[in-house]
């Protein structure tokens, strides 16, 4: 690879000349320019990007900070690759390339972060995993820096978030096990103060009470997010003094582990167990086939991407919607892991 300087002697021009033909300048030669662009294809001439940010003020690139670790992803992360998916697609459009920001389970995530944000290697930022309380968002709007958060947090300083609906799901799956005779209803919620937590188990509260029932804390189940935190789940539902009939899983992963759990045990979903739960593609092999909620990760993706642009300058008169503020849908799809139902 050559660089503007190497370009600029090989044809005999100045820098200024080649720069102008390669940005297009209107008041260059058209077969100077023709001899600038075929030039620098022949010698494999890359433009000096950190150069080009420095004058402008912006890199072209946007960071999605997510935490990593096995304790966090177990096997794999399939939501969040195909997540990216969805924001890279949109982001093409605009010349702007995604760059995951992977914060360690064992480091502090507003540490992380101040420390990415003083490189200024990003434009905007993504972040996920949002905590109850969540200074990562004071810290971005206090520095006006352009950010949307995949997730809600009691933090507010009038930032753009999408979110899973949490709640429909809640009233949904309570609401069908509760008329299929379950009376004593697990729910999970994840180990730590991530904010979804608080909203599902509070949501789940509400529609038991609905129907005349109480959720008690002995029948919430807290887990890391992966396989073996569903395999914790499902021992220590068995070893509960007064065993639940149903299960709602808060997170896509823990089933896997959960499933094997309970099958170790002898206790077969959908037989002795009902069980609801996320759909993710390790989901599909699961016997009996999960009951669960679905939805477009490329689309999240998309609709994340669009939020931010639309709180940047230089983008948002492509997405007028101002500061978007979304609960994002899910749909129950029937599998048989939820066939117990109890004569009342």
């Amino acid at each position: 690879m050559k660089g503007i300087k190497h370009l600029a002697q090989h044809l005999d021009i100045s820098i200024g000349t080649v720069s102008r033909a390669l940005n297009g300048k209107p008041d260059v030669n058209p077969e100077t320019r023709k001899r600038v662009l075929e030039a620098a294809d022949a010698l494999g001439y890359v433009a000096n990007q950190s150069g080009r940010a420095l004058r402008k003020g912006r890199t072209g690139v946007i960071g999605f900070m997510m935490q990593t670790g096995s304790e966090i992803t177990g096997q794999g992360d399939t939501f969040f690759m195909s997540v990216f998916d969805g924001v890279q697609a949109v982001f093409a459009r605009h010349k702007l390339d995604l760059v995951a920001l992977l914060c360690s389970s064992e480091e502090d995530p507003q540490d992380y972060l101040r420390r990415m944000v003083a490189r200024g290697f990003a434009d905007a930022v993504i972040i996920s995993a949002t905590r109850r309380h969540d200074p990562r968002i004071e810290f971005l709007a206090k520095r006006k820096i352009p950010f949307v958060a995949l997730g809600r947090s009691l933090t507010d300083a009038g930032q753009a978030w999408l979110d899973l609906d949490f709640e429909g799901m809640a009233e949904a799956s309570i609401d069908r096990l509760v008329a299929q005779g379950h009376r004593r209803i697990a729910v999970t919620r994840p180990h730590d103060d991530v904010n979804l937590g608080y909203v599902f188990v509070e949501k789940c509260r509400e529609a038991m009470a609905r129907h005349g029932l109480t959720l008690d804390d002995a029948a919430i189940f807290s887990s890391t997010p992966n396989e073996a935190g569903g395999y914790q789940i499902a021992r220590d539902l068995l070893a509960a003094k007064e065993r639940a009939t149903a299960v709602v899983l808060v997170n896509e992963t823990i089933a896997i582990g959960l499933y094997r759990g309970l099958q170790e045990a002898g206790v077969m979903p959908g037989r002795d167990i009902a069980v609801i739960g996320r759909h993710s593609p390790n989901s599909n092999f699961l016997s009996p086939r999960l009951t669960s909620f679905r939805l477009s990760l490329h689309d999240l993706g998309e609709a994340l991407a669009e939020a931010l642009l639309a709180t940047m300058p230089d983008y948002a008169q492509h997405y007028p919607q101002g500061v978007t503020r979304k609960l994002w849908p899910m749909t129950l799809v029937e599998g048989e892991s939820d066939a117990l139902r109890i004569s009342t």
